[in-house]
């Protein structure tokens, strides 16, 4: 083959895999011209067209539209700059399905009505910029209306929930749930309250009196008692439970019996808001971070069990 061939448009169509109609198409639009014509008044090409051509399938093919194409071609934009616009554009179109597969695993897995099914579409359809808009929404309104301490509101936004770009169905369901939560006036309250108690690291009244000692053997007894898998609702859950209402009992100088049980649960309740504990289990899910069970709080689970010995 030398640059002197001249090829038909069924030879292109041959030796490119593109069609006839398409080819005829491409020279309509001035993509690819003709470099002449035959007596019969044929279309005919040379080297350059077939290689114009190929060069116009390869980028279509990788989703490029063919004005941009035509700019390429005529050497308006370079390939590198095109690829790499056109590469960005596929990780977002990437993510977005992704996301969507999410969804869809999701509302699968939790038979989801129509509104549940809109909502989480909706949510998780927001751009970067826009979640970052939600969660500030939050912030500003939990608070900017009253004189809170620097130091609280640097808390809640260090732990800020980022969605990763191949979320899981977990991390799309709880990003979905804090979505629900940000905006619910009771859960702000409830968000603000314990997060300027937490920055003042005030102790509970049961905590000044139990003293560091026993507060100490209390955390651990309960860590340890998590590691092992023990429910707070389960009789493996009573021994551990009565030891510490004993230690208690003897430190207070009470009577270790459901009355001194309750108080404990209602003295612990006050630095644990189920809401806000759910909160928090929700950005570790989501941002993916490590559960450490030492960081875990350990009034939920010592309320749960004391309940359960003073129902029991």
């Amino acid at each position: 083959m030398d640059v002197t061939t001249l090829y038909a448009i069924g030879e292109l169509a041959r030796r490119t895999g593109l069609s006839v109609r398409t080819i005829r198409f491409y020279s309509d639009e001035g993509v690819v011209t003709p470099t002449t014509r035959s007596p019969a008044g044929y279309r005919l090409y040379d080297l350059d067209a077939l290689l114009r051509l190929e060069l116009v399938r390869t980028l279509r093919e990788l989703g490029m539209d063919l004005a941009t194409i035509r700019r390429v071609l005529d050497r308006e934009l370079s390939v590198a700059d095109v690829a790499a616009a056109h590469a960005d554009a596929v990780d977002v179109q990437i993510r977005m399905l992704t996301l969507r597969r999410s969804v869809l695993r999701v509302v699968a897995g939790r038979g989801s009505n129509p509104e549940e099914t809109k909502l989480m579409h909706q949510l998780t359809q927001l751009s970067d910029a826009g979640r970052r808009r939600l969660f500030d929404d939050f912030v500003e309104g939990t608070f900017g209306a009253v004189d809170a301490d620097p130091a609280a509101v640097a808390l809640v936004r260090a732990a800020t929930p980022d969605l990763p770009e191949d979320a899981t169905g977990e991390q799309v369901a709880a990003w979905v749930e804090i979505a629900k939560l940000v905006g619910d006036e009771d859960f702000r309250a409830r968000m603000r309250q314990a997060a300027m108690r937490q920055v003042a690291q005030s102790p509970l009244e049961i905590e000044r009196a139990a003293g560091e000692e026993l507060m100490a053997f209390t955390r651990q007894a309960v860590m340890e008692a998590r590691q092992a898998g023990i429910d707070p609702l389960s009789d493996r859950a009573a021994p551990v439970i009565d030891t510490l209402v004993d230690r208690f009992a003897a430190v207070l100088a009470r009577t270790p019996d459901p009355h001194l049980r309750d108080w404990m649960a209602e003295q612990f309740e006050q630095a644990h808001d189920s809401m806000v504990d759910r909160y928090w289990r929700l950005v570790w899910i989501v941002n993916g971070w490590q559960i450490v069970p030492n960081l875990l709080p350990i009034y939920p689970w010592l309320i749960q069990a004391l309940r359960q010995d003073r129902a029991a």
